[in-house]
């Protein structure tokens, strides 16, 4: 049961913090508008996006345990 209810965390929070690292590439960028090049990432954008790859090895690391058991 804890288990169900971490991954249900995690996965609240790995979508957060997708949602939040797609800094204005909307359908514009898709279609050929907007060519961003290569960027390096600082500060709060580069800890957003440590911390998304912590929970996302997270939240595999859950389902997989849970899946198990």
């Amino acid at each position: 049961m804890i288990l169900n209810i971490i991954e249900i965390v995690l996965a609240i929070l790995l979508t957060t913090g997708i949602l939040l690292q797609a800094r204005g590439s909307g359908l514009g960028a898709a279609f050929g508008g907007n060519g961003n090049v290569y960027s390096t990432r600082r500060g709060i954008e580069k800890r957003l996006h440590i911390a998304t790859v912590i929970i996302a090895v997270g939240f595999f690391a859950v389902a997989l345990i849970n899946s198990l058991y």
